[in-house]
């Protein structure tokens, strides 16, 4: 599965447009890591328990559209975007979506 954030990809031509794919999931760090990340915030410096987090929702959510993607029988996503939002204290959504697509080579 090819997996881009352009409107094409190099070397390729779609062939068809199969439509909006996402994938989604809400996360939140356990009480004992808001506490060491709260006082992270005090000396300054990379918060490592939120980067994980995000890091892994990240893949968890192109996980998931890249599945709905091949459901559709498409072999390529593109122009794929992410959103974050936070949905309550301490727990955020990560969004992705792009269009899938069945692509060919040039040629």
């Amino acid at each position: 599965m090819i997996i881009v954030n352009t409107d094409f990809v190099s070397g390729h031509r779609i062939v068809e447009s199969l439509g909006l794919v996402r994938g989604s999931t809400i996360r939140a760090k356990h009480i004992g890591k808001d506490i060491m990340a709260g006082l992270r915030t005090l000396v300054g410096g990379e918060i490592k328990e939120y980067t994980e987090m995000i890091m892994e929702s990240r893949n968890e959510s192109v996980n998931r559209m890249q599945a709905q993607a091949e459901k559709l029988g498409a072999n390529a996503v593109i122009n794929v975007r992410f959103v974050t939002s936070q949905v309550m204290t301490g727990a955020a959504e990560l969004l992705a979506y792009g269009t899938a697509v069945k692509l060919a080579p040039e040629g």
